[in-house]
């Protein structure tokens, strides 16, 4: 009901109000800048002869300028980049772990798998004295500083079971 009579007042008397706005007097534009009138200079005969004068002095200067380009003997073959020289990494064995084919069998030194950082810190959390920093450095190929970030910063989970509590039956 309500947009039956919104459409009533909207429809009122749009012929006129519409003529109105159309026969209004158009607003003045505002004042171009003076660079917008590029335009009116390729009409000056100055600008157009100063275009199409050469320069001896500029025309000097790009005499001295040579240029000698040779070709090369050797060429390059498309998609012969599977032969070009590339570094090689070093990649150590790892401790393999219970996954079986799933597991990375080989991984870059200075980089430990997932199984390999949750045995390390396990080794650590349970034996301190025997695996330390500098133990673990030299099993696993990484750097001290690593090492002792990643001792001080990740900490594996402990499971712990708490007995159950034995509650006497409420007797009613």
């Amino acid at each position: 009901m309500g947009g039956r009579l919104a459409r009533v007042f909207r429809t009122f008397n749009v012929e006129s109000r519409a003529r109105r706005e159309i026969s209004k007097e158009k607003p003045r534009p505002a004042p171009r800048h003076p660079t917008s009138r590029l335009n009116e200079l390729p009409d000056n005969p100055g600008i157009k002869e100063e275009i199409y004068r050469k320069d001896d002095r500029l025309l000097s200067l790009l005499k001295d300028v040579y240029v000698q380009s040779r070709d090369s003997s050797v060429r390059v073959k498309d998609g012969g980049g599977e032969h070009l020289p590339h570094k090689q990494e070093e990649k150590r064995l790892t401790k393999l772990g219970h996954l079986g084919d799933a597991d990375v069998k080989k991984v870059s030194k200075g980089k430990i798998s997932i199984v390999e950082a949750l045995t390390l810190l396990n080794n650590h959390k349970l034996n301190p004295q025997i695996w330390t920093a500098e133990k673990i450095a030299v099993e696993y190929s990484l750097e001290l500083k690593d090492v002792n970030s990643l001792l001080e910063f990740f900490i594996p989970f402990t499971v712990q079971e708490f007995p159950k509590e034995t509650k006497k039956a409420i007797k009613s």
